[in-house]
């Protein structure tokens, strides 16, 4: 006998947090693999925390934003620190009770089979309306950084997708089922899966693919010392050329103008590009603030990391991580970074080491995997059969 669930398409909700984030680029990556897998499924997408709370979103996205600017200390004292979560359980849990109202016209309006969530708090608030409401809704948590904090544990929540090893071990010692996480990685576009001809995209790119390429980015924010890295780097003696992707900071991106008029150094200078994996394709290494979703995609496409001024809180982790795997390397002052990349550049076996690290803690098709778990074709193994359809599509 079919059910109605059976009878209907199948729903799947996607949450996140900001508009420009690495939590809204995971949840269009699980949102294609989705739609690649069964082009009939229905996956809307919400800012879960602007749906719910839209003025106090902006007050807190503003605030976190001076607080990593101008104080990132007190930040690294807040995040996931134990006496502070317990102090804030109580908020926490009036915020999750006085979102169900909203949170039922959601599920009113999308009636939906199972809940993605990539961010903790909307993961938080679905779990407690499931739990209060006694729902039969499948929830799925979908990390986006390397070190799981314990605003993601919560009663309701049927599995747990993180980066890696460290984070499923992480969240085991908290007192996790093993079997309900998942190491899928984080997830990302496919096409950071592929590795096309070089010779052809250096022509399309307008960059000499037998030169060395320094990709600089600062996020969707564009933060980070970008001007002092690119005036270090115009110093060096070897011959490269250098890329950088600024996104929204335009002040930064008219200083860059100004300063590559200045050096014979080839400097490419964009704010958002939708090709960012054509640009780490062709790259020698990446100097970036590590960021969850560009940590991945540069794993995914093997590429040395030089990190500079990560964010005390989820990049200081990040970048342990990093640093512990071999994958990057971290320079406190943006004076030093010139001679430390060609450094990096003169030493090609040091170089080839850390790539050959970055593929090992790749997880490129994560959000195929991820979407499987989420449709109920898992198999016991990560499933790589991807690759050969993106090959039938000439994604590759």
């Amino acid at each position: 006998m079919t059910t109605n669930r059976e009878l209907r398409k199948l729903r799947v909700l996607l949450m996140y947090i900001t508009r420009v984030s690495g939590h809204r680029q995971a949840t269009v990556a699980i949102q294609h693999a989705l739609e690649e897998l069964d082009p009939t499924i229905e996956t809307p997408s919400v800012n879960g925390f602007g749906y719910t709370y839209p003025i106090l979103e902006q007050i807190i996205h503003k605030t976190y934003m001076s607080v990593i600017k101008r104080t990132p200390k007190v930040w690294d004292y807040l995040y996931d620190n134990p006496k502070v979560f317990k102090k804030s359980q109580s908020l926490k849990n009036f915020l999750h009770k006085t979102s169900h109202k909203k949170l039922e016209k959601l599920f009113d309006q999308y009636k939906p089979d199972i809940i993605v969530c990539t961010q903790a708090f909307p993961c938080g608030m679905v779990a407690d309306y499931k739990k209060a409401n006694n729902l039969n809704v499948k929830i799925i948590g979908v990390l986006t950084d390397f070190a799981p904090h314990s605003y993601w544990i919560n009663e309701g929540v049927d599995y747990y997708v993180v980066p890696s090893e460290d984070a499923r071990e992480r969240f085991i010692s908290k007192g996790m089922n093993p079997a309900a996480i998942k190491v899928y990685g984080i997830p990302i576009r496919p096409c950071f899966a592929t590795h096309p001809e070089k010779k052809q995209l250096g022509i399309k790119l307008g960059l000499n693919p037998n030169l060395p390429t320094i990709l600089v980015m600062g996020g969707g924010q564009g933060l980070g010392p970008i001007k002092s890295i690119v005036k270090s780097l115009i110093k060096m003696e070897v011959h490269c050329q250098i890329v950088v992707l600024a996104g929204m900071n335009k002040k930064i991106i008219k200083k860059l103008n100004k300063l590559s008029k200045k050096t014979d150094k080839k400097i490419l200078i964009y704010e958002f590009v939708s090709n960012v994996d054509e640009f780490m394709e062709l790259s020698s290494l990446i100097i970036t603030k590590p960021g969850g979703m560009t940590t991945a995609e540069s794993l995914a496409k093997n590429l040395p990391m030089v990190i500079v001024n990560p964010i005390p809180g989820q990049e200081m982790r990040n970048t342990d991580f990093l640093i512990h795997k071999g994958i990057a390397v971290r320079i406190d002052s943006t004076n030093d970074i010139g001679e430390e990349v060609e450094i990096l550049l003169k030493s090609p076996e040091r170089l080839n080491a850390m790539r050959q690290a970055a593929l090992e803690s790749a997880k490129p098709f994560s959000a195929i995997n991820i979407a499987k778990l989420i449709l109920g074709q898992e198999s016991s193994s990560l499933d790589r059969s991807f690759e050969n359809d993106l090959k039938l599509k000439n994604y590759v």
